[in-house]
C-alpha cells in the first residue's frame, strides 16, 4: 500500500473525531467549528481516496 495513504488517514480521523466532537459540545456556538472540522475531514478521505486509485491504477515496476 501506499505511504502516502497511511499518512492521510490518521490525518483524516482526527478531523473527524474533532468535527464530532465540537458537533457534539454543550454550547451552541461551537457548531460553525465542527463544520470546519467536518469538511476539513471529508476533504482529506477524498485525498486518500485519490491517493489509493492512482495506486491501483499506476503499474507496479
Amino acid at each position: 500500500m501506499n505511504e502516502d495513504f497511511w499518512l492521510i488517514v490518521p490525518v483524516a480521523l482526527v478531523w473527524a473525531i474533532l468535527g464530532a466532537l465540537y458537533a457534539l459540545a454543550p454550547w451552541g456556538d461551537m457548531i460553525g467549528y465542527a463544520w470546519v472540522w467536518g469538511f476539513g475531514s471529508v476533504l482529506f478521505m477524498g485525498l486518500g481516496g485519490m491517493l489509493l486509485r492512482r495506486r491501483r491504477l499506476k503499474p507496479t515496476p
